[in-house]
């Protein structure tokens, strides 16, 4: 393996996890040092708490275009899907207990739905194109009287394709039936807000946004029924008991408000496609684009070298850091799921690897990556 300069550290990994950006940690700072005091004390110590959590969350629902009331605070992306798919089944099963998802969600979706298969619940995996996308008409389909919830993620996290989630949405709501989008890698990125996409439930992740790990959102459409998902002292009106996490909820505030700008979307699309460009240009035929060519987040780059390893790649660029689309288990190559409900041929598919691209990228970062590509894999 290529050793390491740290002068020509690289990271291109921020569908992963985001660094948190300085005005975020600037904002949250003074709660945790200052302002300690519980939120629900009267005293000095608690002063302008109870402030800073209203402004956090009008910011948060200021990005999707919800009202403050229908945002409460999580633990991040993993417990927002747990609340909404397990809250929503145990509010909603006196009235049926079929579930309809994708092949392609995240773990924290298809866990929490295999979990509720082993209570009883009925499931539908419904299937993608080569370019990973659902078939609203196949979600209509699959709708009985018995279905409750439809959980369909915004955009995925490996190819960054985006589904049609507001056609699903108006079908969903023709039939009167609860739907959940897991939005965690399109907040942010692209255009979110739940009155466009026709969703009763949306999830947010803190740290896909440059906040913290640790914190997250469940977006909840005033009268839709679902379960309080932790039981206690009342807070977050009742859904989420817990003593708020204020230096956190602060920050991804304080994200949402800047991601409300838009300021760098425009840059990051432009060095995704410059990349892109110049990697197809060096590998031409040897390199695949994996999913939607223009239904995708504008900072993902999923792409097979033909004839090679995902993770023998990383090994040649350490400098890169960025995420293999297949695993290798005692000599075989796995494909991760996501890739295989795309039908990507195993061979092709071996050699993958997901680039992504944030805020704090640079042009020279780009350049770098391109060339280091180029003259490990190719010019060694």
């Amino acid at each position: 393996m290529t050793a390491i300069n740290d002068l020509t550290r690289i990271y291109l990994d921020y569908n992963a996890s985001t660094p948190i950006d300085p005005r975020v940690l600037e904002e949250m700072m003074p709660y945790l040092t200052g302002y300690y005091g519980n939120p629900s004390s009267s005293h000095w110590a608690s002063a302008n708490i109870h402030e800073a959590i209203q402004l956090a969350r009008s910011r948060v629902a200021n990005l999707i275009g919800c009202d403050p009331s229908e945002i409460i605070f999580t633990s991040g992306g993993s417990e927002s899907d747990n609340y909404a798919i397990k809250g929503t089944y145990f509010a909603n099963r006196h009235r049926g207990n079929h579930i309809i998802t994708t092949t392609i969600e995240h773990p924290a979706i298809l866990n929490p739905c295999a979990y509720l298969e082993s209570l009883g619940a009925e499931v539908t995996y419904l299937d993608v194109d080569v370019y990973g996308r659902v078939n609203p008409a196949d979600v209509a389909a699959a709708i009985t009287s018995d279905t409750i919830l439809v959980s369909v993620m915004h955009a995925n996290n490996e190819t960054g394709t985006v589904q049609p989630i507001r056609e699903i949405g108006q079908i969903t709501r023709e039939r009167g039936v609860i739907f959940h989008t897991d939005a965690a890698q399109s907040v942010g990125k692209i255009d979110a807000r739940v009155t466009d996409l026709n969703v009763d439930l949306l999830t947010i992740a803190g740290h896909k946004l440059y906040a913290p790990k640790g914190i997250g959102a469940l977006y909840i459409r005033r009268g839709t029924p679902i379960d309080s998902y932790i039981h206690g002292a009342g807070h977050e009106s009742g859904r989420r008991a817990g003593t708020e996490n204020v230096p956190y909820m602060v920050a991804l505030g304080k994200a949402c408000d800047i991601a409300s700008n838009k300021d760098d979307l425009m840059r990051i699309q432009s060095l995704s496609a410059r990349f892109w460009t110049r990697i197809s240009d060096t590998f031409h035929d040897r390199i695949v684009l994996n999913g939607h060519p223009d239904e995708k987040l504008p900072n993902t780059l999923n792409v097979s070298f033909k004839g090679m390893i995902g993770q023998d790649i990383l090994d040649q660029v350490p400098e890169i850091a960025a995420t293999t689309g297949s695993a290798c288990h005692t000599g075989s190559i796995q494909l991760s799921p996501v890739l295989k409900a795309m039908n990507v041929d195993p061979a092709i598919g071996a050699g993958t690897v997901r680039f992504s691209i944030g805020r704090f990228t640079t042009d020279e970062e780009i350049e770098q990556a391109c060339d280091l590509l180029r003259d490990r894999l190719i010019l060694k």
